[in-house]
């Protein structure tokens, strides 16, 4: 591991102090407060697009089934979006460091907004999965590239204030998705779940063009092709293993087993290439960052615990209390507000300290003791009891998600910057898929034991073949004693789930007490509205790679690329 950086210094000998949040090296006025908040909304905007689009769909379903036909490829309407936005979250972190974060961004709203209204207009089962494919690729890219943005303009020591409103996106689309796609659908069209994405994209295409401006690399670069197909195919291997054990086929299939031999050659294929790419596609040097290795580990088994567990809460509320989809999609917002007031609340807290590694111990904790509490639940639990479980729960997430990627972001180098930051989002991805597959499994199974135990033999005939998990109108309809053994068996079984979950979450807490704690840097990579860039940090100053940056006077390293603002040449003066 590297050394312990010097903390950054506030300002340049014989200067005045300078802002903490926007340092910059060129001289240019630090960004207000204000310009930045103009930048976060964009890229919330933005950000908003993606997130919506995971939840909105789930209520206009049966509808699209009803109207375009084509119910057995059904679920390839959300797999086809998780599988291509997936894929391309690495990719579209590695383009931003090549050619500059500001036009990709605006060329994964293009991709994402073409999708939409694609989408929109489709007249059969297979368009409509061919263009969420679509939908899902400017998806991968309006994640990373808002995160790793924010990375650019504002230093890791201020960043924490403004992460945490990335951590309301989620939270409040988590809850408004479903509530809008079941409005839509039966007030206008299912088609307009994908149209309202049309203005929004725009206005945040044009707040995007007339105030953010980042630097243009003016190297010449080699796209590392074979990277990007072996890790693609590798990864769509191992999403589709996830995504149909089980359920499409049983996990002993031949189909299952060739997917997880062919995912794991192809990954081996990867690793061996990138040893040997000019420009590798995932370079393997951020391997050695003890940081960047646990906050990866950390992201990937939270979103296995949140995924994975937590989307169970609003089947368990429609099967156990009898409420409509609408009403659970109400009644998970304890999870949601803890989430999000924790997740501002910890962003300014860190602003104000400089210190994050509490953050993940605490929020690891807190989350293991919340899934113990939620496998407590029974068919009699009353709903204060249970908010108050899933309050615990969204507490604990809102401790840990936005922190990973200051973290992350914090110590790797510039250069890198988008590269670590799309990983960080690409395995908290992955742990949420293979939670899913692997929680539902338990799922399936412990509910297969659970109705032997509570239903009669004839019953277990009637069910046979049945989906009234997923159908709370055809559960209404079951005869009063099945109704009620089928409650029992759902919730026993449910509670299985997330007690499997809390050895899980316990792990990253250990692991979160190794989390090495570098130093948050007090400046910003870009700081004035001129797009002004802090070079890295040469050998010495800091963490190896972590871009350190300590005063005005420092001179960008040997053989460092060329930057610039989006439409000024260079300035003559080696410092920008």
């Amino acid at each position: 591991m590297s050394p312990m950086p010097t903390q950054a210094a506030s300002g340049a000998a014989g200067a005045g102090p300078v802002d903490r949040g926007t340092a910059e090296l060129s001289g240019a006025s630090p960004r207000s407060h204000r310009s930045v908040m103009i930048i976060l909304i964009a890229l919330m905007l933005g950000m908003t697009l993606a997130a919506l689009d995971q939840t909105i769909v789930a209520t206009a379903l049966p509808t699209i089934a009803a109207d375009l036909g084509g119910l057995n490829h059904l679920s390839w309407v959300v797999t086809s979006y998780l599988l291509t936005s997936t894929i391309a979250t690495p990719l579209w972190g590695k383009l931003g460091d090549m050619y500059g974060r500001k036009r990709l961004f605006q060329v994964s709203i293009v991709i994402f907004l073409a999708g939409s209204a694609l989408s929109g207009l489709s007249q059969t089962m297979g368009e409509l999965i061919a263009f969420r494919a679509l939908q899902g690729i400017g998806a991968g890219g309006l994640m990373v590239g808002a995160q790793s943005i924010i990375g650019d303009v504002v230093s890791p020591r201020e960043r924490g204030r403004y992460m945490g409103y990335f951590g309301a996106v989620f939270g409040v689309t988590s809850v408004i998705g479903p509530l809008l796609g079941g409005y839509f659908t039966t007030s206008l069209s299912w088609r307009w779940v994908f149209y309202i994405n049309i203005p929004v994209g725009i206005a945040a295409l044009v707040v995007i063009a007339t105030t953010l401006h980042l630097p243009r690399r003016r190297t010449e670069h080699r796209v590392d092709y074979w990277g990007v197909t072996l890790l693609s195919a590798g990864v769509a291997a191992l999403i589709l293993l996830s995504t149909w054990g089980g359920t499409t086929y049983p996990w002993r299939s031949s189909v299952i087993v060739w997917l997880g031999v062919a995912g794991a050659l192809l990954l081996v294929a990867f690793v061996a290439v990138e040893r040997r790419a000019a420009e590798p596609l995932l370079p393997l040097e951020l391997f050695r960052n003890g940081v960047f290795n646990l906050t990866s580990l950390l992201g990937f088994i939270v979103g296995f615990a949140m995924f994975g567990a937590i989307v169970y809460l609003p089947l368990y509320f429609q099967t156990v209390d009898g409420v409509t989809p609408t009403v659970s999609g109400l009644e998970i917002l304890p999870l949601m507000l803890g989430f999000l007031g924790m997740s501002i609340l910890s962003g300014q807290i860190i602003s104000r300290t400089g210190r994050y590694k509490i953050f993940p111990i605490v929020g690891t904790g807190v989350m293991t003791v919340g899934l113990y509490l939620l496998s407590t639940m029974t068919a009699r639990t009353s709903f204060r009891l249970a908010a108050v479980d899933m309050l615990i729960v969204g507490i604990g997430l809102g401790l840990v998600m936005q922190v990973l990627v200051i973290a992350v972001q914090n110590a790797v180098p510039y250069r890198q910057l988008g590269t670590a930051t799309s990983l960080a989002t690409f395995f908290r991805s992955i742990g949420g898929s293979f939670g899913v597959a692997i929680l539902g499994a338990v799922f399936a199974n412990r509910l297969a034991i659970e109705e032997r135990r509570y239903l009669p033999p004839q019953a277990l005939k009637a069910l046979a073949g049945g989906n009234v998990t997923a159908n709370p109108t055809e559960l209404k309809a079951l005869p009063v004693p099945v109704h009620h053994g089928f409650v029992l068996a759902f919730s026993h079984s449910l509670h299985t789930v997330f007690l499997v979950a809390v050895p899980v979450v316990a792990v990253a807490f250990v692991f979160s007490l190794f989390l090495r704690e570098v130093p948050l840097r007090e400046t910003a990579h870009l700081g004035g509205p001129e797009g002004s860039v802090v070079p890295d940090a040469p050998e010495g100053t800091g963490p190896a790679g972590s871009g350190t940056h300590t005063t005005r006077g420092d001179k960008a390293p040997p053989g460092a690329p060329d930057l610039a603002p989006d439409g000024i040449d260079p300035a003559p003066d080696p410092v920008r």
